[in-house]
């Protein structure tokens, strides 16, 4: 490679390497020659190096060959293969990036991380996947690593799991003053949400359009800076429509859109297995101190097809957290069910007294079922609420749609680039 290399003219060269679903002769064949190609002299002339799905065998050989400076380096992947954690030297790049234009990392734990990013000012797009508990970085250090990047486009921050919380005991308070990120268009986040509070508290982000957020479970949610950002971020308070979906077993995923799009404009998920445990968790965050959820004028419900719902639904449990959820929504013109959960939400409304009919959903005016045939009469269910609304001189209709699923195509996705 060396002298097929000196024959050539001084080029950039890009070398990109994926082993997942590889033969082991062939992964071997391609990680020697990446291996070599890093450790020759001609290092210096990458511009753009992509590994993704690294062997555990070649962690070792890779991140060596890699402690030396990359001054011509403009992106860099480095994702450890799944299921793998490998700890990068503080030598990593020579400690210095100053070129380097997009960073993912995946599965790698990074003590020297804050001191690269503070080399490399030239960030359009920052992506750490999977941060395992080693890896952990204070939000303070990354905060201060992030407010030299004047053009961060991008910027995806993800945990492995929930040990990745700040200690109280070491949480300083608030700075006086934030760091403003001017370029910043996009912020995912996983993990949990004290963390992404002691963020949020030392940044700014003015031109901030797209939020995706995956929480892990907690007990109590109080995400004051989470609510500041989203109702002061200009380009949220278009948006006319959020959007509830449960999930069996999994979690329960949040979204607020413009009604012209698919893609939500901030996404929120929260990983918990119990209806009641996904429903309070996200009447924590959707409380009416958000004040964006006042503004909006529909409102969609879906849940999970389960063959057993019974199994899944408590009535009696989930009519208050039920009610609850939908509480802060106070223009709300449209309430859009999906089948199975259309019951128990117009149950939940239904229970309220006559005189407190409109004190949930006070400006609502159409419930429209979906996954329903059209029906000559209203179901039993929502017929006590309608009759109620109509004499309190608030009047809701009842109308179907045809077609079963209400859910944006994208809500809760978690980019895996």
């Amino acid at each position: 490679m060396s002298e097929m290399l000196d024959d050539w003219p001084v080029l950039p060269v890009v070398i990109s390497l994926t082993t997942y679903s590889s033969l082991k002769s062939y992964i071997d064949l391609c990680c020697g020659n990446v291996a070599d190609a890093l450790e020759s002299e001609h290092h210096y002339r990458i511009c753009e190096l992509k590994l993704s799905g690294i062997p555990t065998s070649y962690l070792e050989r890779f991140a060596g060959a890699m402690r030396k400076p990359f001054q011509e380096l403009t992106f860099l992947r480095f994702w450890v293969k799944e299921n793998t954690v490998t700890s990068l030297p503080d030598s990593f790049l020579g400690g210095s990036a100053p070129l380097l234009r997009q960073l993912v990392l995946g599965n790698c734990s990074f003590p020297g991380l804050p001191k690269l990013l503070l080399s490399a000012n030239h960030l359009h797009r920052l992506s750490l996947h999977r941060i395992p508990d080693s890896g952990y970085v204070s939000p303070q250090d990354l905060a201060t690593a992030l407010s030299v990047m004047s053009r961060l486009e991008s910027f995806l921050l993800g945990f492995r799991s929930p040990r990745s919380r700040p200690d109280p005991a070491s949480r300083p308070p608030p700075p006086l003053t934030r760091s403003v990120l001017p370029a910043l268009t996009r912020l995912v986040f996983r993990g949990v949400h004290e963390y992404l509070e002691d963020l949020l508290a030392q940044i700014e982000a003015p031109l901030l359009n797209k939020l995706d957020v995956f929480f892990f479970m907690d007990v109590d949610f109080v995400v004051p800076q989470l609510h500041q950002l989203i109702t002061h971020t200009e380009s949220f308070k278009t948006c006319d429509r959020a959007f509830v979906c449960t999930s069996y077993y999994h979690a329960i995923q949040f979204g607020i859109f413009r009604e012209t799009n698919d893609s939500p404009e901030f996404s929120l998920e929260i990983k918990c297995r119990k209806l009641d445990r996904q429903l309070s968790s996200l009447a924590q965050v959707c409380s009416p101190s958000l004040l964006l959820l006042s503004t909006l004028v529909r409102l969609d419900i879906e849940d999970p097809f389960i063959p057993n719902p019974r199994s899944y639904w408590k009535d009696d449990l989930e009519t208050t957290r039920w009610l609850e959820l939908m509480g802060p929504f106070t223009a709300v013109k449209d309430l859009c069910l999906s089948s199975q959960v259309a019951q128990y939400v117009c149950q939940a409304l239904e229970e309220l007294a006559e005189e407190r009919v409109t004190e949930v959903l006070p400006e609502l005016q159409n419930i429209v079922l979906s996954g329903f045939r059209p029906l000559e009469s209203i179901p039993k269910y929502i017929q006590g609420f309608v009759a109620a609304r109509q004499l309190s001189g608030h009047p809701v209709a009842v109308r179907w749609r045809n077609y079963s699923s209400i859910r944006p195509r994208s809500l809760g996705a978690f980019p895996s680039d």
